[in-house]
């Protein structure tokens, strides 16, 4: 005979076992996501390391460099691998429920699963107030949910311009669990591009001009490439935040 006090044992007895095998199947995830150590410059967070932030961005010219500067950032070792595991912890439950997509509504990403978010815990809560202390000038508006992109290693994002719609002038993204490479391109011109190395736990923010007049893709595995370096790309998570359209 089962009594109350058995049952709520065997209850307890069950979330310990659920929690375990989540946090077990994280540490998995992250492990595996790690990039091969062939391909890392530096040490330290993993993933790659470039010195600073200029040697994540190439272009098609140095003047088209230059004139996006100010409206084309990528920070990496943004947050810690602890960071990333707490966010991840977060996500992953939620994300386990649904089935990867290889049709979006108008055609732009494939291989794809996404969520919003609004409510989340003290640590990675805290995450998300330094992206937007970073990204978004002070007292600005921004867009309540945050959107959550998981990305399998066979899936990729086509080139488009985000709905201004949906969201203002600036988007600012974080890397999980894989480095990738994402291209601009401007709009009528496949001349005039720029390609970022966004490394794992890394912040881009895309701002203006670079945000309306210029498409922009993550590239496939088999096509992530950067500076003639092939960036090998695992399944990748960002974790997006946009500000209201003005």
């Amino acid at each position: 005979m089962v009594t109350p006090i058995k049952m709520k044992l065997l209850q307890a007895g069950s979330k310990q076992l659920h929690s375990r095998y989540l946090y077990d199947h994280i540490r998995k995830c992250l492990s595996s996501a790690t990039t091969p150590r062939s391909t890392r410059m530096g040490t330290g967070h993993g993933g790659l390391m470039p010195p600073g932030d200029d040697a994540l961005i190439a272009g098609s010219t140095p003047d088209l460099v230059r004139s996006l500067r100010s409206q084309v950032e990528v920070k990496p070792h943004f947050i810690t691998e602890e960071e990333e595991c707490a966010l991840m912890e977060e996500l992953e439950p939620g994300l386990r429920k649904k089935r990867y997509e290889f049709d979006h509504w108008d055609d732009a990403i494939h291989g794809y699963r996404e969520t919003e978010r609004v409510s989340w815990g003290l640590a990675c809560a805290g995450v998300l107030t330094r992206v937007r202390s970073v990204a978004f000038p002070e007292g600005g508006l921004l867009l309540g949910p945050v959107h959550i992109l998981d990305l399998d290693k066979a899936g990729y994002i086509k080139p488009h311009i985000d709905s201004v719609k949906f969201c203002g002038s600036t988007i600012a993204g974080l890397s999980l669990l894989s480095d990738s490479v994402m291209r601009l391109v401007r709009e009528g011109s496949g001349d005039e591009r720029l390609e970022l190395l966004l490394p794992r736990r890394s912040l881009y923010i895309l701002r203006d001009q670079a945000r309306y007049d210029f498409n922009h893709e993550i590239l496939k595995d088999e096509e992530s490439v950067f500076r003639g370096r092939r960036i090998p790309r695992q399944r990748r998570i960002s974790v997006i935040c946009r500000n209201l359209p003005s």
